[in-house]
């Protein structure tokens, strides 16, 4: 199917389902040609804020129940995905020694200031995202939370890790908001991995 026909069809299911369905599958292209379809512009515009280029919508559609409790589902929904770019994060190699610990002792830490992000959001909250691309190696980014509305993050959750002298090696779980830049530093928690050298993230 030509890509202008796979528009068009795009937009039209998309209007006439009033914006709950976007049929994604139509508007897969092959990458070569995407990638030739971009102009110097756009690629300038994207890497002048790299922040901008990590944001990759997870599907937060709001169920269609009067008796759903809205906030919940989305606090629910943005834990889930937390879990997944955490563990993602960890790859392999660390998540088999910290996934035990990290279930009983940071997610439900990261699940509270979660909430606490979604309570003090207003009505923003239905426009909340999750990045769904954790950094490799030694970047400490696991996810941001990020408001679609106007593309800017909200929060940003990250883990480092600490080499102590004569302990061993931490992750050390905080995260930073934007109502103070992101400079201030909120701890959740830290994990102990051992006196060795920690493997690259997702590795």
């Amino acid at each position: 199917m030509k890509l202008w026909m796979r528009k068009i069809a795009v937009v039209l299911i998309t209007i006439a389902t009033m914006g709950m369905y976007t049929p994604t599958a139509l508007l897969e292209v092959n990458a070569d040609e995407a990638e030739d379809s971009l102009s110097k512009s756009d690629l300038n515009e994207n890497t002048s804020n790299p922040e901008m280029s990590i944001h990759q919508e997870v599907n937060m559609d709001l169920p269609l129940d009067d008796t759903v409790d809205y906030k919940e589902y989305v606090i629910k929904e943005i834990t889930e995905k937390a879990k997944e770019q955490t563990m993602m994060k960890f790859g392999p190699r660390i998540v088999g020694q910290v996934e035990d610990e990290f279930t009983e002792t940071i997610l439900p830490a990261m699940e509270t200031v979660i909430e606490s992000i979604i309570e003090n959001a207003g009505d923003e909250y239905t426009s909340y995202g999750i990045t769904e691309k954790p950094t490799k190696g030694y970047g400490e980014r696991i996810f941001h939370v990020y408001d679609n509305n106007n593309g800017q993050d909200v929060a940003r959750f990250h883990v480092r890790r600490d080499n102590r002298p004569l302990e061993g090696y931490y992750f050390n779980f905080h995260y930073h908001l934007s109502k103070d830049g992101f400079k201030e530093h909120h701890e959740i928690g830290e994990i102990y991995w051992d006196k060795n050298t920690p493997p690259k993230w997702m590795a």
